[in-house]
């Protein structure tokens, strides 16, 4: 019996699949892989890479932290933000990146570092999506971050 999975934020329902034959996502204690039958399970997520195989294809999706619950091979997803590898941009995930590591470097007050964290696992989460579709057989070309110029004397 394969599994149906469902993602889910806030704001919008991101994947409701059937016939899927594993999720591999990020747990609080490390990557884990849901496999029919799999045992009742819930668990805390971080900030990381979810994929899904169905039909021998397989999706990526950039999960910023959540919760997983497996019941009856239902597998669902209660994510603070999810977004799918197509839905990314390579230049404005670089930017975030960058504007992030910027943030922690130049750290203010312990509010800002938390931001700044929190940014940046989002931004290595959704970078993880995009490189496994690049490196995928037919996934587009990679699109070129921006060239910061050098920094003034």
């Amino acid at each position: 019996m394969p599994l149906t999975i469902e993602i889910i934020t806030p704001e919008r329902m991101v994947f409701q699949e059937e016939d899927v034959e594993s999720v591999t996502l990020p747990g609080i204690e490390g990557e884990l892989t849901i496999l029919p039958r799999h045992a009742a399970l819930m668990t805390a997520l971080q900030p990381g890479a979810l994929r899904f195989r169905r039909g021998g294809e397989e999706f990526d999706v950039a999960l910023s932290g959540g919760f997983l619950e497996v019941l009856n091979d239902k597998v669902t997803i209660l994510a603070t933000t999810a977004e799918r590898a197509e839905e990314l941009d390579a230049v404005r995930v670089a930017e975030a990146r960058q504007r992030a590591e910027e943030r922690l470097r130049n750290r203010e007050s312990e509010i800002d570092v938390a931001r700044a964290v929190a940014a940046l696992e989002r931004a290595t989460a959704r970078m993880k999506v995009l490189e496994r579709r690049r490196r995928r057989p037919g996934g587009p070309p990679p699109q070129q971050p921006p060239v910061s110029p050098p920094p003034s004397a």
